[in-house]
């Protein structure tokens, strides 16, 4: 049964916004790290974004810093991705995951309760 159900995906064209939300009706992200991937076609799983468990530090991969905005509503169970200023480049899956081991927080290891995941389609 997955618990953690990312939403807010689409097809925009270059420069769009869009918000995406991952909300965690398990629980599971209660009082733990969390942070956003995202996987394009024929490529590894990246680090997009990661915010701690009270939601007031948060770390961006380069590529998408200055663009993207990661939060969180704790009473809500959700975790958001404000995505800005968007690029063909940033097509992919994004999923969302709870961060559970003691490895970085950029090394997809470190997470589990993986969502299934939006896709965002950028058009130039």
């Amino acid at each position: 049964q997955v618990r953690r159900v990312e939403s807010g995906g689409g097809l925009v064209q270059t420069g769009d916004s869009l918000r995406l939300s991952c909300e965690d009706s398990g629980r599971t992200f209660s009082g733990v790290a969390a942070a956003w991937f995202r996987q394009a076609p024929g490529k590894d799983r990246e680090f997009v974004a990661y915010v701690n468990s009270a939601g007031g530090i948060a770390a961006y991969a380069d590529s998408v810093k200055g663009r993207f905005t990661v939060s969180r509503d704790n009473a809500q169970n959700t975790l958001y991705l404000q995505m800005n200023s968007l690029k063909p480049g940033d097509t992919a899956v994004y999923y969302c995951a709870a961060k559970i081991w003691t490895r970085s927080y950029l090394d997809p290891r470190a997470y589990d309760y993986w969502g299934r995941g939006t896709q965002v389609t950028v058009s130039s």
